[in-house]
């Protein structure tokens, strides 16, 4: 059994990115319904699928980094600069899609 270390914040944060998961489920799956629209657009509809895409998108980073941000602010400089880069790192491994711009 490999056990990864996760830091300082690893189980706070992977708590908050379950209840994330749980309280925007209807974001998770809009985003999925908005991908597979765009892969199934043809040539005439898909930038402005492309478009409703990046929006779901947008909201779901804006989410993301409201929690993040929520939290950083409890905490002073140096530990929220650790805060924030280890909830960038869990987040793109669990949200890609919403955490690229985090």
């Amino acid at each position: 059994m490999i056990l990864r270390r996760r830091g300082r914040f690893g189980e706070l944060i992977q708590r908050q990115l379950e209840l994330f998961a749980l309280d925007e489920a209807e974001l998770l799956a809009e985003a999925e319904e908005a991908e597979r629209a765009y892969d199934a657009a043809d040539r005439e509809d898909a930038e402005e699928a492309y478009g409703d895409f990046q929006l779901v998108l947008e909201a779901g980073a804006e989410r993301l980094a409201e929690l993040r941000d929520a939290y950083a602010a409890t905490l002073d400089d140096a530990a929220a600069a650790e805060y924030t880069a280890a909830f960038r790192r869990a987040a793109l491994r669990r949200f890609p899609r919403f955490a690229g711009d985090l």
